[in-house]
């Protein structure tokens, strides 16, 4: 059969999806908003072949283990499920952004498989079934199916908890700055965070209900080009959704003293006059938002903080792509 090369784009979330009320499949217990971004993606290549009896999965030249092999071959069923193909899968990826360091790789990665392996099983999926598929391997996998401004209806079934476009392509001037603060390996996975807010955190139950109204206000600052709206919007989203994990038992934090610093900076620097706002995901790293015409003044705002760390500007992204 042919192979077929995806690529997909990482999303950073405005809005945060942070716990599931399904683990099996990997249904939020609230609706996340994210936009896509144009400088980390991952490359995907699926072929299926009879030559092989199982799943060959190659991560940047490395076998694929834990659980990322266990949700790659979810997703690969799924696909064989859909066609009635028997073959095992042949799969090589390249990851263009550092993993586990709260910078969304899991979901360019799961989105790339999910539209590679479908075309590859010569499945003519629509964008709303692969962002179904995509999700059983990464939740906001099914975000980056899309370019853009993307929200992920958390739904209460496998049919209903899909993605879908709130603006692509993007015809304003928005933009990211990621400050890179630590892109080792996190000490708590984002699965391992999630599950111990959801069970142990009395914050919990609050920060589902501010997420969920936080939806329409986003959207409507979305559509009607609002920076600031949507910063501050997105920054106290981030800030609650950070406050869980002090909650939780044991407690813990993704916040490193730069990270922090960094938050601090951000605040500042508003004061002086200069629209941009912070966003974490779960990870040190921060996410600064604002206006392109903006960057260079931030960054070099940013500079004494970051030391020799990199400050990466991002402007919105396509959705997924075939090579």
């Amino acid at each position: 059969m042919t192979m077929i090369t995806a690529r997909a784009h990482t999303n950073i979330a405005f809005l945060k999806y942070w716990g599931k009320k399904d683990s099996n499949l990997i249904l939020p217990y609230n609706d996340s908003i994210s936009l896509t971004l144009n400088k980390f993606y991952t490359d995907t290549s699926v072929e299926f072949t009879s030559s092989i009896k199982e799943d060959e999965i190659l991560v940047d030249n490395q076998p694929l283990t834990g659980s990322g092999l266990k949700r790659a071959k979810r997703v690969l069923e799924l696909i064989r499920q859909k066609s009635g193909i028997k073959a095992s899968a042949v799969v090589h990826s390249t990851n263009h952004v550092p993993t586990t360091a709260g910078l969304a790789s899991s979901a360019s990665a799961f989105a790339a498989l999910a539209a590679a392996g479908a075309k590859a099983a010569n499945l003519h999926l629509t964008d709303k079934e692969l962002s179904i598929l995509a999700r059983h391997g990464s939740g906001s996998a099914s975000r980056s199916i899309f370019g853009g401004f993307v929200q992920w209806h958390a739904g209460h079934d496998d049919q209903s908890s899909y993605a879908q476009s709130i603006q692509s392509p993007v015809d304003w001037d928005i933009n990211l700055i990621t400050a890179l603060v630590d892109t080792a390996q996190k000490k708590v996975s984002s699965t391992n965070g999630m599950q111990a807010v959801v069970e142990t955190s009395p914050f919990f139950p609050a920060w589902v209900k501010s997420a969920q109204a936080d939806i329409e206000p986003m959207k409507s600052a979305i559509l009607n080009k609002n920076l600031a709206k949507l910063g501050a919007i997105a920054e106290n989203n981030a800030m609650r959704m950070h406050a869980t994990t002090f909650g939780a038992v044991p407690n813990f934090t993704y916040f490193q003293p730069q990270t922090l610093a960094i938050i601090e900076a951000v605040r500042n620097i508003r004061k002086q006059g200069v629209e941009c706002y912070s966003t974490v995901d779960a990870g040190p790293n921060v996410k600064i938002i604002c206006a392109s015409s903006d960057n260079d003044l931030i960054m070099e705002k940013l500079e004494p903080i970051m030391g020799h760390n990199q400050l990466l500007g991002c402007k919105p992204g396509p959705g997924v792509t075939y090579r």
